[in-house]
């Protein structure tokens, strides 16, 4: 090297040590809220759109679009135990020291096969787990509690306890009825929402698109794993780190690798990256020092450009926040205890959000259960449970429905567990509740009571809204329960008073009032070309069912407002199948379809899902009884605005509802 080339090599490094010498200090430190802010004004923050994948794929995705229920499940009335289909009414009186004989049919009804001989009283039929009900029949006895009968003739069994109507069954539609809401947009797909779209048949899902997540990392002195180390060389464990957590977080990461301290480099494999994915997240180059290169790239990207650099955090301060003509791009610090920390708290936020997925939540919590659980003595049990706000913290409500049930388990937040030697948990005691998925805090809205299709439009507008729900359908009294407990904000509620006829007013209690919703028309319900109910009135079809003996009627369950007006309609008439008495409108449709039961009384949209002929009776009130100490929650104002949004109650008429003035 001649001595001209000495001096400049010289120059220029004695020009480096000085520029490394004064670095000025980070322009501005602002605070992580004031960073959050800044970040998020110049984001777009909304799920990406939908793709769909096959269900095999679906699992840890987020549910793009609200799916309803294209059948029900069960689609049958089905059996939950082996044992044998009869009528309730025969073994009125049954004991160990009075049994009942019944002659067995000539079939034995097995799982995937239909039945053919109809249940007549006296007779029972065999019958295995999930085999469906026969005709006739409105309860199942289990076979450890009969005893098979030789008598050289037809072989019948002796019942030793009297059976209850809806014993063992379990009815069309008690776990998912057709036209309901599935799953909503928005829900985390786990093994239990795979379950449920399974059971409905559905092999594809509309999911949010994963965000594809540049990584990149910077340095000299850098290499990658399962490479050679050279002096002063360390392996590039942020890249591993941060693509493990952007997929924790829900994204996709494309890992570019590691790049040396060259800003012509830097910037093509940063241009190139946010070319073919939604964002770009960078560890190193992001502080002041000498060789740290990635905050002066990133500067020339797109607009804004640098939103925050330098963030009042130990370990974190070097934070480089951008956005790059609207693809957020984040410099996170070199160590990896930094880079890791900041992730979380600034960039896993901004991927969950695209996504779809709610913020990151605590696992367990303690709640109040409000009701005492029975228990098995000798065996540990786990209940499911909905969380929902109680004026001193959170409760607990166990689920309703029973281990048969696909929703049981995935419409619950949590579950508790009580011990082995108890025979049940008392009402009101305290419970740590092990939260499911990323179940965490309780909704925004509580509503327990009725259910209705229609209602699922007016929590889908208050979601539209920014707010959360639940539905707990309880029923119209379990609703009144709970809203004089206060164990909800609303309760939905459809009972007649059978003195005046006027629905839902005489239920208004202190510290309840009552909020309109709709009118649905109640009807009976028959197959189309049934030439006995065709071409008839409401009064004259059911005079004509009660006047044939043969003509089998599907019920409603005790307590229900639809019950009040059967019995009323019936006028002490008990016609054969009074006793079949499923808890839903879209299981008396389904009976009556399926051939099962010949008529019924349901309201007026499970008759066109089913195809049904309907004849008017009368129109029934849904109302929310409203607790009034919460009257003025944001959440509650924004319900009672969605109920009278256009939109919502144009959603309610077309679903066969006429929504209140």
């Amino acid at each position: 090297m001649n001595e001209t080339a000495r001096r400049k090599t010289e120059n220029d490094l004695i020009a480096a040590i000085r520029n490394a010498a004064r670095q000025e200090q980070f322009l501005e430190v602002v605070s992580a809220d004031d960073a959050r802010a800044r970040f998020a004004q110049n984001l777009d923050l909304s799920p990406l759109p939908a793709e769909d994948v096959p269900l095999a794929a679906a699992l840890g995705r987020v549910l793009a679009n609200t799916v309803a229920a294209p059948l029900d499940v069960p689609p049958f009335d089905r059996s939950g135990v082996d044992g044998f289909a009869l009528r309730a009414s025969d073994t009125e009186g049954a004991s160990e020291t009075s049994p009942k004989r019944l002659a067995l049919n000539g079939e034995v009804i097995v799982c995937g096969h239909a039945p053919k001989i109809e249940v007549a009283p006296g007779t029972a039929t065999a019958i295995a787990t999930g085999g469906v009900v026969p005709r006739g029949a409105d309860s199942v006895v289990m076979i450890e509690h009969t005893e098979l009968i030789e008598t050289g003739a037809a072989p019948v069994i002796e019942i030793r306890r009297t059976s209850a109507p809806g014993q063992f069954i379990a009815y069309a539609g008690s776990d998912i009825a057709r036209g309901e809401t599935l799953l909503r947009r928005g829900a985390p797909i786990g093994s239990r929402e795979i379950g449920m779209l399974a059971a409905c048949g559905l092999a594809t899902v509309p999911v949010v698109r994963k965000p594809k997540v540049a990584v990149l990392s910077t340095g000299d002195e850098l290499v990658a794993p399962g490479g050679a180390l050279k002096s002063a060389q360390v392996f590039d464990s942020n890249g591993a780190i941060l693509a493990a957590a952007i997929a924790e977080a829900g994204g996709e990461a494309v890992a570019y690798g590691a790049f040396p301290d060259n800003a012509t480099t830097l910037e093509g494999a940063m241009r190139e990256a946010l070319r073919a994915c939604d964002m770009l997240v960078l560890s190193g180059g992001t502080s002041k020092g000498a060789g740290d290169l990635s905050h002066r790239v990133v500067s020339n990207l797109g607009k804004p450009g640098i939103l925050v650099h330098g963030v009042a955090l130990k370990p974190g301060k070097p934070l480089c926040l951008a956005v790059a003509d609207g693809k957020p791009v984040i410099v996170l610090p070199g160590f990896p205890t930094s880079a890791i920390f900041t992730f979380h708290t600034f960039v896993a936020p901004v991927i969950r959000a695209r996504t779809g997925l709610a913020p990151e939540v605590a696992r367990a919590l303690t709640a109040k259960v409000p009701l005492r659980i029975p228990s098995e003595l000798g065996r540990q049990e786990f209940v499911m449970v909905s969380l929902i706000e109680g004026a001193d913290g959170p409760i607990a409500f166990p689920t309703a429905k029973g281990s048969g049930s696909v929703t049981a388990f995935s419409q619950a937040d949590g579950f508790l567990q009580i011990d082995a030697l108890a025979t049940s948990l008392d009402a009101q005691s305290d419970a740590t509740i092990s939260l499911i998925g990323n179940a965490a805090r309780a909704p925004d809205l509580v509503l327990m009571g009725s259910h209705d299709v229609a209602l699922d439009a007016v929590v889908d507008a208050l979601l539209d809204r920014g707010f959360t729900a639940r539905t707990l359908a309880v029923g119209s009294m379990g609703g009144v329960a709970a809203a004089q407990r206060g164990q909800c904000d609303l309760a939905p509620v459809h009972l007649v008073d059978p003195k005046t006829g006027i629905y839902n007013t005489h239920l208004l209690a202190p510290g309840l009032s009552l909020v309109p919703g709709w009118k649905r028309m109640q009807g009976f319900l028959f197959r189309r070309g049934d030439a006995r109910f065709e071409n008839l009135s409401a009064d004259d079809a059911l005079k004509a069912a009660l006047a044939d003996p043969t003509c089998l009627m599907v019920n409603r369950n005790a307590g229900a407002g639809t019950r009040i007006l059967i019995d009323e309609l019936l006028g002490g008439a008990r016609p054969a199948g009074y006793a079949n008495q499923p808890k839903s409108h879209n299981a008396v449709a389904a009976a009556v379809a399926q051939g099962r039961a010949d008529w019924g009384v349901a309201i007026e949209p499970v008759a066109r899902m089913y195809d049904l002929g309907f004849h008017p009776i009368a129109p029934e009130r849904y109302d929310f009884l409203l607790v009034e100490a919460r009257k003025d929650r944001p959440t509650v104002r924004a319900f009672l605005e969605a109920l009278r949004d256009p939109s919502t109650q144009a959603r309610i008429r077309a679903l066969g509802m006429q929504p209140s003035e």
